[in-house]
């Protein structure tokens, strides 16, 4: 059974922020596929949220935090599984240094 997925505001923003970012430096068509892919990984975890890599949950001692990537993009979403439910903490590109992001986010 789906559980529901429920953005934070953090990352809800950087969602905006990410397809912002395409729609100017690249554009609306890669925007739009952007954000499908997004969609597309949440509804995976909605349906298996166990199936997130636990790393980093393991390097910031967040028991069960754990990232799913967004298709193709260099995008990682991470989360948390609720009893009856799935939040999305952040969606941050690969490439940031992903252990301060997480931990400015959990402040």
């Amino acid at each position: 059974m789906a559980k529901p997925v429920q953005f934070s505001d953090v990352a809800a923003v950087d969602l905006e922020s990410a397809s912002d970012y395409y729609v100017t430096e690249a554009d609306v068509e890669t925007a739009t596929r952007f954000v499908d892919a997004v969609e597309a990984a949440v509804q995976r975890i909605s349906r298996n949220p166990r199936l997130g890599s636990l790393r980093f949950g393991y390097e910031l001692s967040v028991p069960d935090l754990r990232s799913r990537a967004v298709g193709k993009f260099p995008y990682l979403l991470f989360y948390l599984e609720r009893d009856s439910s799935v939040d999305v903490w952040r969606l941050l590109h690969s490439s940031r240094d992903i252990p301060a992001s997480l931990q400015e986010s959990n402040a």
